[in-house]
């Protein structure tokens, strides 16, 4: 478990600005189990407007059909942690933003709600880009509600800047 700080998360929201800005590109989020923490770091940095555009957070299932636009049978075949769910957001914040990259995250926190099949920590990610690809992952995270919420902040942000730099090489 890696216990990350708020400074150390928002060094890692300036390189991707940075890299976003020099591409001329803009990021925008849909955020569940962290709660907006990934905006909150974007929008902390100083010229940030200048490649974040906007952040969603959807904490509910009814939040992420209406403003993202996941569908309803992808939420009960897969439900809201999984990464059909978390691709189908991270595509809503896509379309309906200005932004050409897109990340979300849907997870368990914990520290109740999980279960043998979903446990606590497990947190799905997902990234949409310029070249219309959408990618996903899984990862159990350790530790406490806190602990799982930064490592996930953390994973999002390394995800888009290896996405980001890749695209741009």
């Amino acid at each position: 478990m890696r216990n990350y700080e708020q400074a150390e998360l928002e060094e890692l929201a300036a390189r991707v600005g940075q890299l976003l800005l020099a591409n001329g590109q803009r990021l925008s989020t849909a955020e569940s189990c962290t709660g907006g923490w990934i905006a909150q770091c974007a929008t902390a940095i100083a010229g940030g407007s200048d490649w974040f555009d906007r952040g969603f957070v959807t904490y509910s299932n009814d939040a992420k059909q209406e403003m993202l636009g996941v569908a309803p049978e992808v939420l009960v075949a897969h439900g809201a942690v999984s990464t059909a769910t978390a691709a189908a957001m991270a595509v809503g914040a896509l379309r309906n933003s200005r932004a050409d990259w897109a990340l979300s995250v849907t997870g368990i926190a914990g520290p109740s709600g999980g279960s043998p099949a979903k446990p606590v920590g497990l947190v799905c990610f997902g990234w949409a880009g310029p070249d219309g690809v959408v990618e996903t992952e899984s990862h159990h995270f350790s530790g406490d509600r806190r602990a799982i919420r930064a490592q996930s902040v953390a994973h999002a942000l390394s995800g888009i800047l290896r996405r980001a730099a890749y695209l741009s090489a």
